[in-house]
C-alpha cells in the first residue's frame, strides 16, 4: 500500500512525501522546504529513503542537500537539469523507473517549464506527481521550453488513464480558474468546477489533487486541441494550429 502525505509549505507550495507501508521506504517528490520536510516525517513516524526531483527551481529541489545530509537518502534527478541539483545520485530519462519498495513509477519527460522537467507516474497507484508542468486548470509558465516542446509534454499527461489522480506542486487554482473561465466562457463543467473550488478555498482547503478526468474536460491548455478552443484563441495566420493556439493561451495567461 502507498500513502501520500501533503501538506503546505513555504507561501504556496506543497510538499508529498511517499510512502510504501511494507517495504518502509518514504520518497520526498521534491524538496521545497528541508524543515518542514524532515519535521512531517518525524511527525508520520516515516525514515525517508528518497528524494524524486521533478526539477531544478529552488523551491523543488532547494531541501536537497539538508534532507540527504539528516538521512542519508539517495536523490533521482532529471538528467537535463541535474547540473543545477545539488546530491544527485541518479539521473532519469522518459522512459526511466524510479522504484519505492516493489512499486514502479514511470518517468515522463514534461519539458517546457524547464527543459528537464520530468513527472513520475505509477499507474499502480493511478496517481503522477507533476511538479510545476501541470496544475489544476493551469500549466506552468513556460521559462526554458518552446510550445511544442510543451505541448509535447502535455499529450503525454493527457494520455494518462482518465482516473490517475494529479499532484501538482502549488496551489494555483482559484487564480488558475478566474483565467479559465475567461479563456472558455461557455464551459458548463469549468463553471462548476470553479464554484467547487470557491467552496474550498474559503474553507482553506486544498484544491489538489485533482483528477485527470475533470482536467481534461476543464483545463483550457489541455483542451489546446479542440475546435472550439481553437476557433477562439488561434491566430488568423494559423486557424486549427495546436501549437499556436496553445501559445496563445498561455502568452494570455502570462499577462492575465
Amino acid at each position: 500500500m502507498l500513502e501520500v502525505h501533503q501538506f503546505p509549505c513555504l507561501y504556496d507550495n506543497y510538499g508529498y512525501l511517499l510512502h510504501d507501508t511494507e517495504s518502509g521506504e518514504t520518497v520526498c517528490i521534491d524538496t521545497p522546504d528541508a524543515d518542514e520536510y524532515l519535521r512531517q516525517a518525524a511527525r508520520k513516524g516515516w525514515q525517508i529513503t528518497q528524494i524524486w526531483n521533478t526539477h531544478w527551481h529552488p523551491d523543488h529541489a532547494g531541501g536537497n542537500s539538508a534532507i540527504k545530509a539528516s538521512t542519508g537518502c539517495r536523490i533521482t534527478a532529471p538528467a537535463d537539469d541535474a547540473a543545477k541539483i545539488e546530491g544527485s545520485d541518479r539521473v532519469v530519462r522518459h522512459g526511466d523507473i524510479a522504484t519505492i519498495g516493489e512499486r514502479e513509477a514511470f518517468v515522463i519527460d514534461v519539458g517546457g517549464h524547464t527543459n528537464g522537467h520530468v513527472a513520475y507516474h505509477l499507474p499502480g497507484a493511478s496517481i503522477a506527481f507533476v511538479g510545476d508542468s501541470l496544475f489544476a486548470l493551469g500549466c506552468g509558465r513556460m521559462f526554458e521550453g518552446t510550445p511544442a516542446q510543451f505541448w509535447t509534454s502535455l499529450t503525454r499527461l493527457k494520455a494518462l488513464p482518465s482516473d490517475t489522480m494529479i499532484y501538482c506542486a502549488h496551489e494555483y487554482t482559484a487564480s488558475n480558474a478566474r483565467f479559465a473561465l475567461y479563456a472558455d466562457p461557455d464551459n458548463a463543467e469549468l463553471q462548476a468546477y470553479a464554484e467547487d473550488i470557491a467552496r474550498l478555498r474559503e474553507r482553506g482547503l486544498p484544491t489538489v489533487p485533482t483528477k485527470l478526468e475533470r482536467e481534461l474536460a476543464t483545463n483550457p491548455f489541455l483542451r489546446a486541441d479542440d475546435p472550439a478552443m481553437q476557433s477562439r484563441w488561434a491566430p488568423a495566420n494559423t486557424p486549427g494550429d495546436t501549437v499556436a493556439t496553445f501559445a496563445a493561451l498561455r502568452a494570455a495567461k502570462d499577462s492575465f
